[in-house]
């Protein structure tokens, strides 16, 4: 089954991992994932082979140059393309990725497979037993979100209804980042896939990381008294 089918411009490693989150979100996570050896999958431990160790995820590369061990997405990607050639030109990423959407939507859920007895791959896919990564428990949830280093170089997340400011550094002052959250696991990478924090979420602490809003307290202190 398709679990995700995203059109970027340029494939960064952030954008890798939040694919692939945001499938985990949906569909639960696997028990082994298999790439091929792109630069955004393999090769000195990338952001993805990182975080799919961390979950206690097999990651498997298929052999270079040998297209048949990934033969399932080949075969996959020719059917795809063929269903793209018969539709309007895309003028945009947006209308790319509405095409790829649509064609999703009739994969999975419409069209018969006849590898799967005329079964859709959907109705394949929710009548089998799926093996699970052992390190993760079931309810953890997994979530992406973008945001911008402030200018204390701190960013804000809401965790168990309450607001955390996690430093980041003022040397990344304004630079666009990515939380990867798979409570109570953070991490914050750049936009390159560069891991630039990771913590574990303490229900007791605020995470005020900036020095700061802590001076500014003291001098209104100061200046009322």
């Amino acid at each position: 089954m398709a679990l995700a089918s995203v059109a970027f411009p340029t494939v960064k490693a952030a954008d890798v991992v939040e694919v692939f989150f945001t499938a985990a979100g949906v569909h639960g996570l696997p028990a082994a994932l298999l790439s091929d050896n792109g630069a955004v999958f393999s090769g000195g431990r990338v952001l993805l082979e990182s975080e799919l160790a961390r979950l206690g995820i097999r990651c498997i590369h298929s052999t270079p140059y040998h297209p048949q061990t990934c033969g399932k997405v080949e075969r996959f990607h020719q059917t795809q393309k063929r269903f793209l050639a018969k539709q309007p030109v895309a003028h945009s990423l947006a209308h790319l990725q509405l095409l790829l959407d649509g064609f999703r939507t009739y994969y999975n859920q419409r069209r018969p497979h006849r590898a799967l007895g005329l079964r859709t791959p959907l109705v394949a896919f929710n009548a089998r037993l799926r093996a699970k990564p052992e390190l993760v428990p079931t309810t953890t949830q997994f979530r992406v979100r973008h945001d911008t280093v402030d200018s204390c170089g701190r960013v804000t997340l809401r965790s168990q209804s309450q607001l955390r400011h996690i430093y980041i550094g003022r040397a990344h002052k304004g630079e666009r980042i990515r939380l990867l959250i798979a409570e109570p696991n953070v991490r914050v990478v750049r936009e390159d896939g560069q891991l630039l924090r990771e913590l574990m979420l303490d229900p007791d602490r605020r995470y005020f990381g900036a020095r700061t809003p802590v001076h500014n307290v003291v001098r209104q202190v100061s200046s009322m008294s």
